[in-house]
């Protein structure tokens, strides 16, 4: 018999040691069950922590599944961290509830005893307090709580607040900025709509990840978002930054190649010509790759709320098959990880469950049914839209509700199975398929549908598996072991090539597999210029993921770890457990290598909405941001810095702070910072004594004072992306003066003349941390002016450290002075083309 272990994650020990003992009781220690409680302090004993709770996952580990029941707060933040330590094959069978702790402990114990499989044990955990509302008179106990549709239409009345604003990335709200936007307004308590009033569509949900994406909402359009509620304007004030923003995606990076076919004529005996999808060769074997269609039955139902908690218990175990594929994905970097993030919102779209819902319980029909016609219902508002990149979308749809239909089938996910270097063929894979993928032995992809924009595309990009994608049909009659050949560059697929093709390919993929390997092997070496200056190469990170990214890509370290991820992520601020937590897992994956925290650097275009003062402020960006946030808030930042020393225990950390305008700020924080210092020494807990403290130049002031600053600190870190705006007088998230804060300009650089001189006058170290430095044509500016590490972001590291390689510091300073006498950013790039 099959047994499901569990795990219980409480603040409290003695909670959990009770819960366990009850259900212990309840079906004779048949099922095993451990504990995550309470952290190491006598003083103050409630917490929890990460380590804890996997070291429990992995002493009941059992391949038929682990199921983690939780309490509030940091407990779900902690095992949520947990899943990281594992293996991606065990991660993938331990599923986090959200049932009641104690209820669904029992609940779930009483039906692993049984022998059922994980999905039915999360069922009768999630519907756990269905007896004891039933006893109590309670009525509508098996509904979701689900917020009421909102009508289509304006939303309006006194206290409704609105805005317009015009979409400027390139490929407009798309999946992942759909799904930025819906998490940005989700945070939020207002009633918040949005409108695409270019195309004349009814206003929507902003927390439904499918009408928001089916708005249509292209570059150039122009759309009305409207709030109503206590936190409107600051909803809206988040939901304008991400716009202008652009939702941090860079549209000067390369466009991919979009070949359109309309007629599939061979060139030679054997050749197919198709869409140039990812870059490459590929000769091997071919092996066809078929996904099992999933066909259901519709049938009547009498008992409504078990097919309503059949699907919330697909849908758990599917969240947590996608919350496996996202932590894969981050390792590919955020935009691949931001596809699987979408993905989890279609899981939780309040209007498609809603659809789900009333077809169940007005149609009397069973689950699976149900989910396929609100899923059929979204996929058909997609196709109606003229926009074919809009349009590609819906193979997102349709992965997640064939996976929640899988588990709702009971059928075991499809796996590829391949032990030898083999071209997959096939009419189309999913993101889902693609993610899986082993580049080791699936070296070329070859299909009859996609497109070079599909999301597809992009992870198999990421993955560096050559593809050619919208080849003729007729390729599938291919038999499997037939020698096959793509040039993922041009396009092009030969079936049996000839042997001149196969040589003039075979030399192409040497010369494409040398470069890459060189790139590789320079990524883990240290950046050393020509004539012997090394040069220290960091990385830019804002999460767990993101440095598991850099280390592979092989940082030296983290020039700055943005904390703000920790405050953003919840309704109310972090506590120092949960902020210490969160640092000592960074600090261990890096193995001692530097790790600069900077402390919380919010206000501006970051505000915390449940710390609204209730004060607008005209200048956001010239008021209480950085380090004048903490300052106005003093308990708050000791907390933060408390975390911060303890994690710096046995570890290699270093404090930064933001937006320093003042020696008066900084000896300010340096009295609350030896205060802290002070506490902990008394309490007797271990801080490193001799952990250097630094600040950020990032404004002219502080590039002004850089000499009597240099004497308060122990280095510096340029921040080019708040210095040019400051420098410029211009606000980066203004479109019609955004050009301005470029950091070539003569000014800006200057001013990082000027810092990197007073920092080696005072014999302290300087580096710089924004995004100019992931430029490489910059490189030798930066290098010239003489600056001692540079921090990018993870992706950017390897080929930063192989452009170092190629330069002398001559070279370098003799570039840098050539910039210095430009009279504009243009003519500066100009100077070093």
């Amino acid at each position: 018999m099959s047994i499901i272990s569990l795990v219980i994650v409480s603040h409290s020990q003695q909670l959990a040691v009770g819960v366990r003992e009850l259900a212990v009781q309840m079906v004779d220690e048949r099922v095993p069950i451990a504990i995550a409680a309470g952290i190491e302090d006598s003083e103050n004993p409630l917490g929890t922590d990460a380590m804890q709770v996997y070291q429990a996952i992995t002493s009941v580990f059992s391949d038929h599944g682990v199921l983690v029941l939780m309490d509030l707060g940091s407990a779900v933040m902690s095992a949520e961290m947990a899943l990281e330590f594992l293996s991606p094959e065990q991660r993938a069978k331990v599923y986090l509830c959200s049932a009641p702790l104690v209820e669904g402990t029992l609940a779930a114990a009483v039906s692993a005893a049984a022998g059922n499989n994980i999905q039915e044990v999360i069922a009768e955990a999630q519907g756990a307090l269905s007896a004891k509302a039933t006893m109590l008179g309670v009525k509508d106990h098996f509904k979701p709580h689900t917020c009421p549709l909102v009508q289509t239409g304006s939303v309006g009345g006194e206290n409704s607040q609105e805005i317009r604003l015009t979409i400027k990335n390139r490929l407009g709200l798309h999946a992942r900025p759909a799904a930025q936007f819906v998490a940005t307004a989700s945070r939020y308590k207002s009633q918040i709509q949005v409108q695409n009033l270019t195309r004349g569509t009814a206003a929507v949900r902003s927390d439904s990840i499918n009408q928001v994406a089916t708005l249509g909402a292209r570059q150039g359009h122009e759309l009305l978002i409207t709030a109503i509620g206590t936190d409107a304007q600051a909803a809206l004030t988040a939901l304008k930054a991400l716009i202008v923003n652009n939702f941090g995606e860079n549209d000067s990076f390369a466009k991919p190649q979009n070949v359109t076919i309309e007629e599939v004529i061979p060139a030679t005996e054997g050749e197919l010509l198709g869409i140039a999808a990812s870059p490459g060769i590929a000769i091997a074997p071919v092996v066809h790759y078929e996904t099992v269609p999933i066909c259901i039955t519709q049938h009547n139902v009498e008992n409504v709320e078990i097919e309503l908690q059949r699907l919330q218990a697909s849908m758990q175990v599917a969240k947590q098959e996608v919350r496996a594929l996202l932590s894969h994905a981050y390792l590919l970097g955020d935009a691949e990880a931001a596809i699987f993030d979408a993905h989890l919102l279609f899981l939780e779209d309040p209007v498609l469950l809603e659809s789900v819902r009333k077809q169940i319980f007005e149609k009397h029909i069973n689950a699976e049914a149900a989910w396929q016609a609100a899923v059929d219902e979204v996929a058909n508002s997609y196709d109606q839209l003229e926009d074919t990149y809009l349009q590609e979308r819906v193979a997102d749809l349709v992965d997640i509700g064939g996976r929640v239909l899988r588990i709702l089938l009971g059928n075991a996910p499809a796996n590829l199975e391949i032990t030898t270097p083999s071209i997959v063929l096939t009419t189309d894979l999913t993101p889902s398929d693609t993610a899986r993928l082993d580049p080791t032995q699936v070296i070329g992809i070859c299909t009859t549908l996609g497109s070079a924009t599909s999301h597809s595309a992009i992870i198999a990009r990421t993955l560096g598996i050559p593809a050619v994608l919208g080849v003729d049909a007729k390729i599938l009659k291919v038999e499997n072991g037939t020698l096959m050949a793509l040039d993922g560059e041009s396009g092009k697929a030969w079936i049996n090539p000839a042997a001149e093709i196969l040589g003039i390919l075979e030399a192409k993929r040497q010369a494409w597999q040398s470069a890459q390997e060189e790139a590789r092997k320079q990524a883990h070496k240290p950046a050393i210029t020509l004539d012997g200056r090394p040069i220290t190469v960091l990385a830019n990170i804002s999460s767990i993921a993101d440095v598991k990214v850099a280390i592979a890509n092989g940082a030296e370290g983290v020039g700055l770890l943005r904390t703000e991820f920790l405050y953003f992520d919840g309704d109310s601020l972090p506590g120092e457990e949960e902020q210490l937590t969160v640092y000592q897992s960074i600090a261990k994956i890096l193995e001692n290598r530097p790790l600069i925290i900077r402390t919380l650097d919010v206000g501006g275009d970051k505000p915390l909405a449940y710390m609204n003062t209730g004060m607008t402020e005209a200048n956001p960006f010239l008021g209480v941001r950085g380090i004048r946030f903490c300052l106005e808030n003093p308990q708050l930042f000791k907390t933060h810095l408390r975390a911060i020393l303890r994690a710096s225990a046995g570890n290699n950390l270093k404090i930064m702070l933001p937006m320093i305008t003042s020696l008066a700020e900084v000896r300010a924080a340096k009295v609350i910072l030896a205060q802290v210092q002070g506490e902990l020494r008394q309490e007797e807990i271990p801080f490193d004594e001799n952990m250097q403290l630094g600040i950020m130049i990032e404004t002219p002031a502080a590039v002004a004072i850089a000499d009597q600053l240099a004497k308060e600190v122990q280095f510096f870190s340029i921040g080019t992306n708040d210095l040019s705006q400051y420098v410029m007088a211009c606000d980066r998230n203004n479109p019609r003066v955004a050009n301005l804060a470029d950091a070539l300009q003569p000014a800006v650089l200057r001013m990082i003349q000027q810092t990197v001189q007073a920092a080696q006058a005072a014999n302290i170290w300087v580096g710089l941390c924004g995004e100019v430095a992931a430029e490489t044509l910059i490189t030798p500016i930066l290098l010239g002016l003489g600056l001692d590490e540079l921090s990018v972001n993870p992706q950017s590291v390897a080929t930063l450290k192989q452009e170092i390689t190629k330069l002398t510091m001559t070279q370098a300073q003799a570039m840098a002075l050539v910039a210095l006498k430009q009279d504009s950013a243009t003519s500066v790039r100009i100077s070093l083309s």
